[in-house]
């Protein structure tokens, strides 16, 4: 189940580049992410009282809240430089290197939360660096 969720994952983050450098032309990268930001939340809230997920807020660690909001900083100014990028250069350059991601997410969790280090992932980890060298250069 996880894979059909990873790959629906792609496919609208895929949808999401491309509606995006659409509609950001001609405005500011910044308005265009807080656009953004505010459907997502809206729909994200949607979805948590229409499952009935609401009922577990009171249930939230401090642990979890403070991660979270972390969390959220980084989705924040993720967003804001990917739309600017987004702007600024061609989708098929840009969205590959934001994809660099996933490397730099596989080092985080083999340092911090000590995730087992192997030769397939050290091969994928490799492979998309050299991907995104090529793009780059």
């Amino acid at each position: 189940m996880w894979a059909i969720l990873a790959l629906g994952s792609a496919f609208f983050a895929a949808l999401t580049s491309i509606l995006a450098k659409i509609g950001i032309e001609g405005m500011s990268s910044n308005l265009a992410t807080a656009i953004r930001t505010v459907v997502v939340l809206v729909m994200a809230w949607g979805i948590v009282f229409a499952t009935g997920a609401h009922s577990g807020i009171q249930n939230i660690t401090q642990k979890s809240w403070i991660f979270l909001t972390l969390s959220g900083i980084a989705t924040g100014l993720s967003w804001l430089c990917y739309f600017k990028a987004l702007q600024i250069g061609d989708a098929s350059r840009v969205v590959p290197v934001d994809k660099f991601s996933v490397v730099i997410t596989m080092i985080l969790a083999f340092t911090v939360l000590g995730e087992a280090l192997t030769a397939k992932t050290i091969a994928g980890g490799a492979l998309i660096t050299l991907g995104t060298l090529v793009l780059i250069l």
